[in-house]
This record gives C-alpha cells, structure tokens and sequence, in this order.
C-alpha cells in the first residue's frame, strides 16, 4: 500500500500515520521527522533546513526530495510507505509523481484530515507545553497554518481530480478517525485487482 496523508499542522498526521503502517504493515515516512533528524546531524545541509524550521518556512523542494526518495524507494519494495508531510505544494506533488512513475512507487490513495484551525492551533499549543517543540509557539504556529492554506491547500483538488483523495473529519477522537480512515481505504481498488 501507498499512501500520502494530506493535513495541517496539528490534525494528527503522525498519531494516524503510525496507526495505519502498523494495521497495513507499510512503513510510516514522516517527512518532518526525517528533516528534524538531518537538522541535528549539524552538515551544511543540516544547518540549512535548521534555519527553515527555525522560522517556521517550508524547505525548498529539492532538498526535501534528495532526503525522502531514499526512504521512498526502499520502503515501497518491503511492504510499502504512508508518507507524512509530502509534498506540501503542488511543485512537489508534480514532482513527485512524475518521479514516483519512474521509480514504480506511484500513490494508490492521498488521506486528507481535515479540522477547524481552533481546534489545530489548540493541540498544538497542548504539545507545545508537553514537548517543548520550537516551532509550536502560538505566533509560529500561525503563521505555520497560513503557510499550509496557501501551499498545501491546492494539493485537496489536485488529488481529487487524480481520483485518489480520501478526505476523513479529523476533529474527533483518534480511534474514529483511525476507523474511518481503515474503513475508506479498505474499499479501495488497487492496480492489479488488489484490495486494502
């Protein structure tokens, strides 16, 4: 199984992302996560994307794409990949597709969770106050989900009209949203005939 999940900050991405590898056995590929560890591996590359994260920017296409296909590419020849966190812009999602056709790892479905921005920037800020993340400050915060409505947003119809968009109401508790996502994707048809 290929998966995109497709959600603001906040809307429970990596609680769902592990959720779903651990139920369809492919390997949950959180983008942040393998920015965030690239970031403390402190090489020029490292300290660039530190600066983006810092101030609450998006990291440039390519060097997004140099640190995920790695992991793209061996997670879809053992079992498969749910990818968290990309593409955040259409350039990315183009992109990726066309590099995702090349390489034969092409998405079977794209989960968009969706909440009111109340309700996102609340949880955020819960984290914020039990983790200590940087980059969940209540002015960061919003300029983080200004900066998704504006990049990430066109991804909804352009996965709509590919025919592949899941769009599931994450402003419920996790085990709902879980079910719902589990029960939309197990309807799905995959190339070969396959079933979720």
């Amino acid at each position: 199984m290929r998966l995109l999940l497709l959600a603001p900050p906040g809307a429970g991405k990596g609680t769902q992302g592990e959720r779903l590898a651990a139920w369809s056995g492919a390997r949950h590929i959180a983008a942040g996560d393998l920015l965030r560890a690239e970031a403390r591996a402190d090489g020029a590359l490292g300290r660039e994307i530190a600066a983006y994260q810092a101030r609450g920017d998006l990291v440039p296409d390519q060097i997004v794409l140099d640190v995920l296909t790695p992991a793209v590419v061996e997670a879809a020849a053992c079992g498969g990949y749910i990818l968290d966190g990309f593409p955040r812009t259409l350039p990315q999602a183009t992109a990726a597709a066309e590099l995702a056709t090349r390489l034969g790892v092409t998405l079977h479905a794209a989960v968009y969770l969706y909440a009111p921005e109340a309700v996102l920037t609340q949880r955020l800020l819960d984290r914020a106050s039990q983790s200590g993340r940087s980059d969940d400050k209540a002015d960061v915060i919003r300029h983080r989900l200004r900066v998704y409505a504006e990049t990430t947003g066109p991804l909804v119809p352009y996965y709509t009209e590919r025919g592949i968009l899941v769009a599931v109401d994450a402003d419920r508790p996790p085990d709902s949203v879980t079910t719902e996502i589990q029960s939309r994707l197990s309807g799905l048809s995959l190339p070969g005939g396959m079933h979720l």
